[in-house]
């Protein structure tokens, strides 16, 4: 489940209220559920994955895959797997954690684990979204963003892409007034 929290500290977690306060900035985001698959299951539980079992979690998703190709162009995908028992885990989640744009849409599907998007809204306000498993999230082109892992440091998501290089982040120097980690309700 979703949590979305503004920046007055007021914290929102039915999907229609979130939307809604998402809608300024043309963020998607869905419930698309894990199929019930045993092989799937037993992967998901892993800390780390190695490149064959990536290339098999993906093949099980590969439905909705198949569904942004035909709708949306997306060419091409792969699996981010965060733990912490990365080496420098912290080092490589800098880069993400300072507000930035991209020149194409960043899509990502979480299938297990947790991780936070923060956006800075048209009006200038900051709000900070905790996405969950099952939770697809699209963030347009050109939108101001950030993001981080919740203190569990754990996530495995499948990222889409029309065309990698527009994933090269461009920061925008803004500086962020909120990161306050949103506990997991699971």
């Amino acid at each position: 489940m979703a949590i979305l929290k503004l920046e007055d500290g007021k914290i929102l977690t039915d999907i229609n209220h979130i939307t809604q306060e998402l809608a300024p900035l043309n963020i998607q985001l869905n419930r698309w559920p894990v199929q019930e698959n045993p092989e799937l299951h037993h992967l998901l539980t892993q800390d780390s994955l190695n490149e064959d079992q990536k290339a098999q979690v993906l093949e099980f998703l590969d439905d909705y895959f198949k569904q942004l190709q035909q709708t949306a162009g997306y060419q091409s995908r792969d699996l981010i797997v965060l733990h912490p028992g990365i080496p420098d885990l912290d080092g490589f989640m800098t880069k993400f954690a300072q507000i930035h744009t991209h020149a194409d849409d960043e899509v990502r599907y979480v299938i297990d684990g947790e991780a936070i998007f923060g956006f800075v809204r048209p009006d200038d306000s900051q709000v900070e979204l905790t996405v969950q498993p099952e939770e697809y999230i699209n963030v347009p082109a050109g939108t101001e963003h950030w993001f981080y892992l919740t203190p569990a440091q754990r996530v495995k998501a499948i990222r889409y892409f029309i065309d990698t290089a527009g994933w090269v982040p461009q920061y925008t120097g803004r500086e962020i007034r909120t990161r306050q980690t949103v506990a997991s309700q699971a």
